[in-house]
């Protein structure tokens, strides 16, 4: 009798990248994509409302992103592992998806064979974690032990600080949370003061000399 396939849900906001992810699995044997979206809801709504194995999602995107849909499906106990698939490659991230729940993180630059090498694995119930990522995160442990500033921010400063930086208002976040504009302008203080900042422009210079952020995002604001 053969094996069921996986089962492999695709949640990334760039129609494009899901698109060419969703292609690139539609031709390997044994997995079966049977879903997509483009926010953390999404990805929240598809594993309630079917069987999902494994969960291919971005980090930022709209509404509450990458992180605030990984906490909630941990918290929920669904059965789906979930493989972060990012731009970015900085050791803090994968360190705070691991820890909130997922089971593999790899850029967006890997090849094929990569995805579904940790599709495969996750699946099985390992983790994941492409090699250069995890080369950087053991570099860091056996290094000077300097610290990235922002990773002392707690998961919704820092989901708040990103907003921030992409210029968005805190109203405009405030509804994407679904908290008040108060709430919000009270992570942001608190941003500032962990980080010993006083503003916005601060705050966007320090996320690029952090690596949190690059100068094309930037640009493209």
């Amino acid at each position: 009798m053969p094996l069921s396939p996986i089962r492999v849900a695709v949640v990334d906001d760039e129609a494009l990248v899901r698109a060419g992810i969703i292609a690139i699995l539609s031709q390997v044997e044994g997995i079966d994509v049977v879903a997509e979206g483009n926010s953390g809801e999404d990805a929240i709504q598809i594993c309630r409302d079917q069987k999902v194995d494994v969960l291919l999602m971005d980090i930022k995107m709209p509404g509450i992103g990458g992180y605030g849909a990984v906490r909630t499906l941990s918290r929920i106990n669904t059965d789906v592992s979930i493989l972060i698939i990012s731009v970015h490659a900085d050791d803090m991230y994968p360190t705070r998806l691991l820890q909130a729940g997922a089971k593999g993180y790899m850029t967006k630059a890997a090849s094929r064979s990569d995805m579904v090498r940790a599709i495969r694995s996750i699946y099985q119930g390992q983790h994941y974690i492409s090699p250069e990522i995890a080369n950087m995160i053991a570099l860091k442990q056996i290094g000077d032990k300097s610290e990235n500033v922002f990773e002392q921010l707690s998961e919704r400063e820092l989901q708040v600080c990103l907003k921030i930086i992409s210029g968005r208002k805190p109203q405009d976040i405030a509804e994407e949370f679904h908290l008040s504009a108060k709430t919000i302008n009270s992570y942001r203080y608190r941003v500032f003061e962990k980080l010993g900042i006083s503003n916005d422009v601060e705050l966007t210079h320090l996320a690029i000399k952090h690596g949190i952020i690059s100068l094309v995002e930037t640009s493209e604001l």
